[in-house]
C-alpha cells in the first residue's frame, strides 16, 4: 500500500504538470494554424527542415498531426516528415518535463538540430535511390470548425486533450512508476540495467516502432530513477514518434514504413555512438 500511495501521488503531481503544458502547446497550435502552411508555401526546403522539425519537437501529437497534414497537401517534402517525426517525443515528453526538465530540454534541442538533419539527408537518399514516395497517399479534407472560448473549452481541452491523452497520460505514467517500484524492490531491476544497457537500447528502438504514446513511458522512468544512461533514452525518444504516426498510416502504409525505417537505423545509429562515448 505505501508503494500504491506513493506512485499515486508522484502520478497526480505529473499530470497536473502535463494537462498544462497541454493546454499550452494546443494553444500554440491554434494560434498559428493556417500561417504555417503560409509560410512553407513559399517553397524553400531549409525552411521546410527547420520549421518541420520545430513543429514535431514540439511535446504532445498536434505537431505530428500537423506535419502530416502539411505533407498529404504536398507542402512538404518526405525527408522534412521523416526529420519531424524523429525530433518528436509524443505524450513522453511531457513527462520528461515534468520529471526531469533541464535533460529534457537538451534532449528536445538535440532532437531538433538531428531532425533537421536527418530530413536533408533522406531526401537526398529517396532521390539518389529513385525512391517513389506519397504514391498511395489521399488527400485530406479540411473541416473549418467553430471559434471562441465554449469551443476551445469542449473540443480542445475536453474533447481532445482530455478525453483523448490526460487519461492514458495517467495511467501508462502510473504503470510505468508501478513497474520500476516493483523492479526496484522485489526483482534485479537495478542489476540487469547495469549489466545489460545495449540489451535495453536495443529494446527501446524496437519498442519506438510502435506507433503508440505509453509503452516508451517505462524508459523515462528508468531514466528518471538512474537505471538507465542517456544514450538508451535518446534511442527511444528519436525512434518513437508517439501516435503522430497514426493518421500517416491512414494515408500512406508505405511511407509510414520507410519513416519508421530511416528512423529506426538512425536512431540506432546515433543512439549506439552515444552509448560509446559514455552517456
Amino acid at each position: 500500500m505505501e508503494i500504491i500511495k506513493k506512485i499515486s501521488i508522484e502520478t497526480l503531481q505529473i499530470v497536473l504538470l502535463v494537462f498544462t503544458m497541454m493546454v499550452l502547446v494546443d494553444l500554440i497550435n491554434v494560434w498559428t494554424r493556417g500561417k504555417i502552411k503560409t509560410f512553407l508555401g513559399k517553397g524553400k526546403k531549409y525552411r521546410q527542415y527547420i520549421v518541420t522539425s520545430f513543429i514535431g519537437s514540439l511535446p504532445g501529437c498536434l505537431g505530428s498531426f500537423t506535419n502530416v497534414s502539411l505533407y498529404i497537401h504536398g507542402l512538404i517534402s518526405f525527408g522534412a516528415l521523416t526529420g519531424a517525426m524523429a525530433a518528436a517525443s509524443g505524450d513522453e515528453a511531457f513527462v520528461m518535463l515534468a520529471m526531469f526538465p533541464k535533460t529534457a530540454l537538451l534532449l528536445i534541442a538535440l532532437l531538433l538540430v538531428l531532425g533537421i538533419f536527418t530530413g536533408w539527408l533522406v531526401d537526398k537518399t529517396v532521390k539518389k535511390f529513385n525512391i517513389r514516395t506519397c504514391s498511395d497517399c489521399e488527400k485530406q479534407l479540411v473541416h473549418p470548425g467553430e471559434r471562441g472560448f465554449t469551443h476551445y473549452v469542449k473540443e480542445h481541452v475536453w474533447g481532445h486533450i482530455v478525453k483523448h491523452h490526460l487519461w492514458k497520460t495517467a495511467l501508462w505514467t502510473f504503470g510505468a512508476l508501478l513497474v520500476v517500484e516493483i523492479g526496484l524492490n522485489y526483482f534485479n531491476l537495478k542489476s540487469f540495467s547495469y549489466e545489460y544497457p545495449l540489451v535495453l537500447l536495443l529494446i527501446a528502438a524496437l519498442m519506438g516502432l510502435i506507433p503508440e504514446s505509453g509503452p516508451h513511458m517505462i524508459f523515462v522512468t528508468m531514466f528518471a530513477s538512474g537505471l538507465i544512461p542517456f544514450s538508451v533514452l535518446f534511442t527511444s525518444a528519436f525512434v518513437q514518434d508517439g501516435h503522430g504516426m497514426l493518421p500517416m498510416l491512414s494515408y500512406s502504409l508505405k511511407d509510414s514504413v520507410l519513416i519508421k525505417t530511416f528512423n529506426l537505423l538512425f536512431g540506432l545509429g546515433v543512439g549506439l555512438i552515444i552509448y560509446f562515448i559514455g552517456f
